[in-house]
């Protein structure tokens, strides 16, 4: 730990264990309790028990609302009839808005002009009034700022305030009840406001256990804080909802103070991790999801024999992105295949594959063939394959007939 992490760590910390136990007096009711179950499955693959939280079952699918609720409805009497304000283009601006309108509190919430539709007709689905400003985050949450001195509005933070914080400290409190075998907790971190709860509460009621923090490698910001790096955070990552370029100021002291490490992960383990809790759980979690699971897939390791809660943070996932997450990972595994094969420019050239793929039960789903724009002689053409197998001994098994009968034949990888 560096002289800055001892220097704060000494403060006192801006949320407590009792902050948490009254968010969950305060938000009971109107949140969904939501379950803690062992994957069987997982646990085998990744040689510990492995429990999952599923907030992706909140009604605006996120965690997200715990903490806005929190925060709502402890605003004075003025406030609620003034309404708040966001800057926000994820799960804390549909969280934000959906419990502003149960309360009749008004709700705005600036997003940048390059916001999906879906997140904005959500929102405004919501009730919420949206107001598109900017190109990036930092533009929308600036000219929040200043709408809210204007029109006298309270900012509300998505992760750096201590009902902010409170509120998603009663995910642990749920998971630690309902399962409290659990002795390792792995968190994912943007800005560290679910962390910083969680971490409060999970301390409090087990000393001992062990909480992991977890960013995508892209946005390494509180890895970075930990660390004392100076990594690069920019990107186009598969978990928008953690790509928080600045760590909060309260945040960053309450994971300095509990954080076992923080550890980071790849986009490719975010891509396996979704598409393994949709095929293994039957369950649509969005990148900052499944940033939990990518941290047991890349540091498996650390968490061998161990009991750990993994919290499946949110499920907003844009439905073609998913398409294409699950194909990519076909395509890893060997289930789907693209293959360019060499040919020569004669009747029948295709025929003879194609028997060849027949012989070995792999279907085919798609062809696409090149006789110009190619580097080969004029009477040659490549011929590309998109195909479905079992598995990765089963494409190898149609390379090696192809090879065998004297055709050059490569796949087309996927990164």
């Amino acid at each position: 730990m560096n002289t800055l992490s001892k220097i704060e760590g000494a403060l006192p910390l801006p949320v407590t264990v009792d902050d948490i136990l009254a968010a969950r007096v305060r938000i009971s009711g109107a949140v969904v309790h939501t379950p803690t179950l062992i994957s069987q499955t997982l646990s085998t693959m990744l040689g510990c028990k492995v429990y999952l939280k599923f907030e992706n079952l909140q009604f605006t699918a996120a965690y997200k609302e715990r903490g806005a609720l929190n925060r709502l409805l402890q605003l004075d009497e003025d406030a609620k009839r003034t309404g708040v304000i966001a800057a926000s283009a994820g799960n804390h601006a549909q969280g934000l808005a959906y419990h502003g309108r149960r309360l009749g509190v008004p709700v705005t919430i600036v997003m940048p002009k390059t916001t999906p539709t879906v997140k904005v007709t959500q929102t405004q689905g919501h009730g919420a009034t949206v107001v598109l400003h900017g190109e990036k985050f930092d533009d929308a949450n600036t000219y929040a700022r200043q709408l809210a001195k204007d029109q006298g509005l309270t900012f509300v933070h998505p992760f750096d305030e201590p009902d902010i914080i409170a509120g998603q400290g009663t995910v642990a409190l749920e998971m630690l009840e309902d399962a409290p075998e659990i002795d390792t907790l792995v968190i994912p971190i943007g800005g560290g406001g679910l962390f910083s709860g969680m971490a409060t509460a999970a301390k409090a009621m087990k000393p001992d256990i062990c909480v992991y923090g977890v960013q995508a490698d892209l946005y390494p910001s509180m890895y970075s804080h930990i660390k004392g790096a100076k990594l690069p955070c920019d990107g186009d990552t598969l978990a928008e909802g953690i790509a928080v370029k600045e760590p909060g100021e309260l945040t960053r002291r309450i994971v300095e103070r509990f954080a076992d490490d923080v550890l980071l992960v790849s986009e490719r383990d975010l891509e396996e991790a979704v598409s393994l809790l949709l095929q293994i759980e039957k369950t649509v979690v969005e990148g900052a999801g499944a940033a939990g699971l990518a941290a047991l897939l890349t540091h498996k390791e650390l968490f061998a024999g161990r009991n750990v809660g993994l919290v499946l943070t949110g499920g907003n996932i844009d439905t073609r992105l998913l398409a294409n997450v699950l194909l990519r990972d076909l395509a890893r595994s060997g289930r789907l295949a693209r293959l360019r094969i060499i040919l020569q420019d004669r009747p029948g050239a295709l025929f003879h594959v194609a028997r060849i793929f027949d012989q070995e039960a792999v279907n085919i789903l798609e062809l696409s063939h090149q006789r110009i724009f190619t580097n080969l002689p004029a009477k040659g053409l490549s011929l590309d394959v998109e195909c479905e197998t079992r598995d990765g001994d089963h494409l190898d098994r149609l390379l090696a007939a192809l090879r065998e009968a004297g055709y050059e034949v490569a796949p087309i990888e996927v990164a």
